[in-house]
């Protein structure tokens, strides 16, 4: 089976428990609608890249590994969008969760996504279970604080702010989860996998803010030029186009160098070298072409 073909039936399994009977059905409802149809999956498909490098000898806590990093992105979409931060209105080419359910059952949405990420992980690991205690930490650093997500969109509410903690923490912590969690399914190391996922997390930041202010929403499925109108910190502002391109570059470049020894360590450069390419914006691409 494909990463992706593994990844979307762990997340129906996981949300398959949010709607069994008893339970809220129209929260239920939001959680799916928070997870399907599915974005790019970038983070899990990176943990499980790296499970494969590592040996994979249980794709099942793999598969949950990775499943729990994507259901902590998209609970972290989820209140990204509410008007207390964004309020944006479209996410993934539909309206966000708060527009289509309210706002009430967004949050709760997001916070119960948050919780079925270690559900999904505590399922899995009745095979490995000296695998837990690693895994759950992993993620639940990759979410709190002092530097996970939770942090990282904190510190838009502070009056300064460091640009590359902003974006190691409201992006790359997740990055680096998928990375070392990938590893830590396997058995292996994970500590040596985290600047993988730190140069992948910043190097997706910096393209997300070249695609907020060079493209359009049409196009990205949501709505644009949002780091301008709410102050936030950006590459784009910090260095200019020309210049967060490079640092893009530089990024793409630092991520393949810091892969780790691994059996699967030439496949696994192959393809952070395609998605690097992908992460370009289509209109700077082909100017630099």
């Amino acid at each position: 089976m494909d990463a992706m073909s593994r990844i979307e039936r762990t997340l129906a399994e996981a949300l398959a428990w949010a709607e069994a009977p008893g339970g809220p059905p129209r929260l239920a409802e939001a959680m799916h609608y928070a997870v399907f149809p599915r974005g790019a999956r970038i983070r899990p498909r990176l943990a499980l890249s790296v499970a494969y490098a590592c040996g994979d000898d249980n794709p099942a806590l793999a598969d949950a590994a990775a499943a729990s990093i994507e259901l902590l992105h998209c609970a972290s979409l989820v209140h990204d969008d509410l008007p207390c931060f964004d309020n944006a209105g479209m996410r993934r080419g539909k309206p966000s969760v708060h527009r289509a359910f309210g706002e009430q059952l967004a949050v709760l949405s997001g916070d119960a996504l948050i919780v079925l990420a270690f559900q999904a992980i505590a399922r899995a690991a009745t095979a490995n279970p000296e695998r837990l205690p690693a895994l759950l930490l992993i993620v639940g650093n990759s979410v709190g604080v002092p530097k996970g997500i939770v942090a990282g969109q904190a510190w838009e509410c502070e009056p300064q702010v460091d640009l590359a903690e902003y974006q190691q923490e409201k992006t790359g912590a997740l990055f680096a989860a998928a990375t070392m969690a990938g590893a830590a399914a396997c058995g292996a190391e994970a500590a040596p996998w985290r600047s993988l996922g730190e140069h992948l997390g910043e190097a997706y930041q910096v393209a997300d803010d070249l695609r907020d202010a060079t493209c359009d929403a049409e196009e990205l499925g949501k709505p644009v030029g949002q780091d301008k109108a709410h102050g936030r910190p950006s590459a784009v502002t910090q260095f200019g186009v020309a210049g967060a391109v490079k640092r893009l570059e530089a990024l793409a470049a630092g991520a393949v160098a810091s892969i780790p020894p691994c059996p699967g360590s030439a496949v696994l450069q192959s393809l952070i070298l395609q998605e690097s390419k992908r992460l370009m914006p289509k209109k700077l691409a082909q100017h630099a072409a």
